[in-house]
């Protein structure tokens, strides 16, 4: 397992970061390397979701954790020719209320479980790119919650 998170404040309430981060079609807007994403059935809890990497990557997801308004996960599961079925991704966004400084401590957690050990060391070379990813994910929320 590869565990890798980040965390930032944002400068908007719990609930409208909430608006942002739970709904499938904003995605692309805030989640470094996510293309496109669309909502395949369900709501919350058990939602499935296909979500489009920039690579042309498909990832069917499934919400894994939803805790309105403070907790959502999903894992991912590649699909297409060659994806390995115990290779999986999961996404947690978790949020809390700052009322100190006003506004909303967005943490980011991406789990990995590669397929392998080749898998595992490669994805361990890419640790800081995943890092930056999120560090660029957050700075793109951040703005998307101040626009409202």
């Amino acid at each position: 397992m590869i565990l890798v998170e980040r965390s930032a404040h944002v400068v908007a309430p719990v609930e409208v970061v909430w608006d942002v981060v739970q709904r499938a079609e904003q995605l692309p807007a805030w989640l470094a390397g996510v293309r496109a994403a669309e909502v395949l059935s369900g709501e919350g809890f058990g939602r499935r979701q296909l979500v489009q990497a920039g690579r042309g990557a498909a990832h069917e997801a499934e919400v894994i954790a939803y805790q309105e308004p403070t907790l959502i996960g999903w894992r991912e599961r590649a699909k297409g020719a060659g994806a390995r079925a115990e290779a999986r991704t999961e996404i947690y966004v978790q949020l809390t209320a700052d009322e100190d400084a006003g506004g909303t401590v967005v943490r980011l957690i991406v789990v990995r479980w590669p397929a392998g050990p080749v898998k595992a060391a490669l994805l361990r070379l890419g640790l800081r790119r995943v890092g930056a990813d999120l560090e660029d994910s957050l700075a793109r929320l951040t703005d998307l919650a101040a626009v409202g």
